[in-house]
């Protein structure tokens, strides 16, 4: 059974940084893609940044330079580098897996906060 587990998040002022990370237990073999969501409150969650199955990048249009997705060779680890946050960034940050044969797995998402 795959589970996600997210941490790192937390309150920064604009214009700081955080370090999210996704730890990864299961086989996740049948898995094409590992990517990063957020949830702003009231809104619905949208893509941030991922990995396609071929190691590829996308990121969401405006945090590309800011924000670094990464994962561990082993695809146990996956991480998330964000700098000059804006407080439109404040949402709730979730991990997936998803692709192939199986159905998207979800973790439980990490809060955060970027105060103006």
């Amino acid at each position: 059974q795959v589970q996600l587990v997210e941490s790192g998040g937390g309150t920064v002022q604009t214009g700081g940084s955080l370090r999210l990370s996704c730890s990864v237990s299961g086989d996740i073999s049948g898995f094409t893609t590992m990517a990063w969501y957020r949830q702003a409150p009231g809104k619905q969650r949208i893509h941030v940044a991922s990995f396609a199955s071929k190691g590829s990048t996308s990121y969401l249009a405006s945090v590309k330079g800011r924000f670094t997705i990464s994962r561990e060779s082993d695809k146990k680890l996956l991480s998330l580098n964000m700098n000059t946050l804006k407080p439109e960034d404040t949402a709730v940050y979730f991990c997936q897996v998803a692709g192939g044969t199986g159905r998207p797995v979800w973790g439980q998402g990490t809060q955060v906060t970027v105060s103006s």
